[in-house]
């Protein structure tokens, strides 16, 4: 399998996560979004305008899980870990925290996590085939699609029209992570988030062996 194949089966695996946790947080969590901080903030702004201080509080602790999710994951790029081993390490946290979520009784609480798991997804995994995407939400990959394809409408040119589909097709991942989540939400119930730990452990095999070839790469190179 080639680097830029890998780069479409992470992609692939981790927009599947993304909306599986999103339809995990809404569906068995009181109906909060785990990665749509928009929808998050407008309920907060609409409880806060109304006193409703239990409800503020219901949908600030995931925005701030997810702020801070954000800050941990930006941390540990700045520390000059290697490029592959830090996202590895990112991997596992998320793996590690997403299988505890289940036996946390408050939904506040496994919210928070899980939105803190996001985070740090969204800012670890930024690329696909060169182009800046999200794997924990859509608005922005929506926009970059579409304006891609636009420019392949008036100028033809190919990159523009594998860029719109790279786009797309992450948003139609993320599309049946949520189909995925409301089917097995009934039959596993809080257990359904273990779905995510499974397709993150297999992007952590995927990014190990691109890291073990790169490497194998560099050895060879040396040899000369």
């Amino acid at each position: 399998m080639d680097e830029e194949s890998e780069s479409i089966v992470l992609g692939t695996l981790l927009a599947i996560s993304g909306g599986l946790m999103d339809a995990y947080s809404y569906i068995l969590r009181g109906q909060v979004f785990a990665n749509a901080q928009t929808g998050n903030i407008l309920f907060l702004g609409i409880y806060l305008c109304s006193g409703q201080w239990r409800e503020v509080i219901h949908y600030l602790f995931p925005v701030a899980g997810f702020t801070a999710g954000i800050f941990i994951s930006e941390l540990m790029h700045l520390s000059r870990l290697h490029p592959v081993h830090w996202k590895q390490t990112i991997l596992l946290a998320e793996a590690f925290l997403l299988l505890l979520v289940p036996f946390i009784p408050l939904d506040l609480f496994a919210n928070s996590l899980t939105s803190f798991v996001c985070g740090m997804q969204v800012q670890t995994f930024r690329k696909l085939r060169g182009h800046p995407f999200a794997t924990t939400m859509c608005i922005g990959n929506l926009r970059s699609g579409t304006v891609s394809l636009v420019n392949w409408l008036c100028h033809r040119e190919d990159h523009h029209l594998r860029a719109a589909g790279a786009y797309y097709y992450v948003i139609f991942c993320f599309v049946i992570g949520a189909v995925i989540g409301n089917a097995l939400a009934p039959v596993m119930g809080l257990f359904t988030i273990a779905g995510c730990t499974v397709l993150l452990m297999v992007s952590w095999v995927i990014l190990h062996f691109q890291h073990r070839k790169s490497q194998r790469t560099l050895d060879e190179l040396d040899q000369f």
